[in-house]
């Protein structure tokens, strides 16, 4: 894997700064998967699913992004997306928008709902933060999804963990009223961490999540479970 740093970006949106916000936290990555085989109708369906924002600067309408309007989910970091496929496999009355920071995932996850003919399916390479906060509608998210979070065990590395108490906003400000977050780990000492950014979070009460076969895992949650190995979670909901 090849990391690149990208230069800093300004507050213009001019076409510099349009290039530069796209590698917010980004890196590029090689990858030896095998693609799926895509003919021309799925290759364009697959240019479908990757959404790329007129602006990096402006908040977009969600019809810039979806054919149709439905509730909208958001899989934060969709990593290789077997989870946002499955859910939007299972709830083709909703639309599924997935963030990610590598090309090569973002590629891959665009090419699986091209082959399985998902149209609800879009997929966004962007840091997930300034998704939420500067590029989406206000309250637009009926549930954002967050997991398997890189838990960065390393106490100096501790302040990039997703899970922060301006993340906590940031991701409240983008949920529709009523709407949900619901967040998975592996990692004890961060889901401690995760629980002590909850008690401190304002606007949001916790609620129940009893376990739903229906529920897709993601394949890191897969990996954990055939090692037997707990799942912490926590589901919250905007009030």
């Amino acid at each position: 894997m090849h990391f690149r740093i990208m230069p800093a970006f300004t507050t213009c949106g001019d076409a510099q700064s349009q290039r530069n916000i796209r590698g917010i936290f980004m890196t590029q990555e090689e990858t030896t998967e095998t693609q799926l085989p895509l003919n021309a109708e799925h290759l364009a369906a697959a240019e479908r699913a990757h959404w790329r924002p007129k602006s990096y600067f402006e908040r977009a309408q969600m019809s810039d992004i979806f054919d149709r309007p439905a509730p909208v989910e958001a899989d934060i970091g969709c990593g290789e997306g077997a989870f946002i496929i499955a859910l939007a496999q299972r709830h083709p009355e909703r639309n599924f928008l997935g963030t990610e920071r590598l090309l090569g995932r973002v590629e891959k996850v665009c090419r699986r709902a091209a082959h399985e003919h998902l149209t609800n399916v879009r997929v966004l390479r962007l840091e997930s933060s300034w998704t939420l906060q500067h590029l989406l509608p206000k309250e637009c998210i009926s549930i954002a999804h967050v997991g398997f979070p890189d838990p960065w065990p390393k106490r100096h590395h501790q302040r990039r963990r997703m899970i922060q108490d301006e993340f906590m906003q940031v991701v409240r400000g983008a949920l529709a009223p009523g709407g949900e977050l619901r967040i998975k780990t592996d990692d004890l000492p961060y889901f401690q961490w995760i629980e002590k950014v909850i008690a401190n979070a304002t606007g949001f009460e916790r609620i129940e999540w009893p376990f739903d076969p229906t529920y897709p895992i993601t394949n890191f949650e897969r990996r954990f479970l055939e090692r037997g190995m707990p799942i912490y979670s926590a589901r919250l909901r905007k009030v």
